[in-house]
């Protein structure tokens, strides 16, 4: 029976074209209207779970605007922030840089070790962090998955920097997202790729097979509504744009760009405004104590020997 990641081929993205397209777009503010509802509905869902993580790794954390929700949970956790856009990590270390009285609070309020040494922002890629293996407890993703061509990587890499009963918690974009979009191109007949995304089932499954235990997966689809469609546009650029293999190369003219919007206006609804459909996948598990990768073969954390239950 085969496995589910090889029943999952690597998404049809090109890293290179997923960091130009976001070396672009500044600090990601214009993008804020969708990932900081996203991750304030994470950061919600946090509530639940009983966790203080030391350590906690930020993967995707562009501009780092995740930190301060993060930081205010737990006040005491090392933060480490990676993403592979450089530019994005250079607005994140400006941010967020302790100096002066942000230092003088640290010691007033007693945050000193891991995190009185202040967030740390790398340079690196989903499926190959650097971080020491079982260095973390907490591995948080916000709409940054669906941008990697091979997500079973990526939570395998997960899964061997968090310490036994660490937690993953990730969203990320699901195959609904962006459908009017793609019908519009089609209407119009404007051949190029769009991204594809994975189903949140196929995530539950890719979680098991990578040493997660009691994986939980939900989704919600979020409609945006435009007036105009070169705004709806814009807004797609801010979250990514389209750094699919096989997209239609070079910059777009005056013509390509007249058709896809008057396709668009052709969808209007009987208020008049065009819609977008954005799929968003919630998924967490636990890093288990043992992972079976063959018949017959079982691996056993060392950290979990002698230990029982979730920690």
């Amino acid at each position: 029976m085969s496995s589910p990641s090889s029943r999952l081929p690597a998404l049809p993205l090109n890293p290179d074209d997923v960091v130009r397209q976001f070396a672009r777009r500044g600090d990601l503010s214009e993008a804020q209207f969708l990932y900081a509802e996203i991750g304030a509905r994470m950061n919600e869902r946090l509530d639940y779970i009983r966790l203080q993580p030391t350590a906690l790794l930020d993967a995707g954390c562009g501009a780092g605007t995740a930190l301060p929700g993060l930081r205010t949970r737990y006040p005491e956790a090392r933060y480490t922030g990676i993403d592979s856009c450089e530019p994005l990590l250079a607005h994140a270390r400006k941010q967020h840089r302790p100096v002066g009285t942000a230092r003088l609070r640290q010691s007033v309020l007693g945050l000193v070790g891991r995190a009185a040494e202040g967030p740390s922002f790398q340079r690196a890629d989903l499926a190959a962090t650097g971080l020491p293996p079982e260095s973390v407890e907490l591995v948080w993703s916000n709409l940054a998955l669906h941008w990697h061509a091979e997500p079973h990587s990526v939570l395998a890499e997960w899964r061997r920097v968090l310490r036994v009963g660490g937690l993953a918690m990730f969203s990320c974009l699901g195959p609904g997202t962006l459908r009017e979009l793609r019908a519009a191109l089609v209407t119009a007949g404007l051949e190029t790729r769009t991204p594809a995304f994975v189903d949140m089932h196929d995530f539950g499954d890719l979680l098991v097979e990578n040493g997660f235990a009691d994986p939980v997966m939900d989704q919600e689809t979020l409609t945006l509504t435009y007036q105009d469609p070169m705004r709806l546009l814009a807004d797609v650029r801010a979250l990514g744009g389209n750094p699919a293999r096989g997209r239609r190369a070079g910059l777009v003219g005056r013509s390509w760009r007249d058709r896809l919007c008057a396709a668009l206006d052709g969808q209007r609804d009987d208020q008049g405004l065009i819609r977008l459909s954005m799929e968003v996948a919630y998924g967490h598990a636990w890093r288990a104590a043992s992972h079976r990768t063959v018949a017959g073969e079982t691996r056993l954390s060392v950290s979990a020997i002698g230990k029982s239950g979730r920690i």
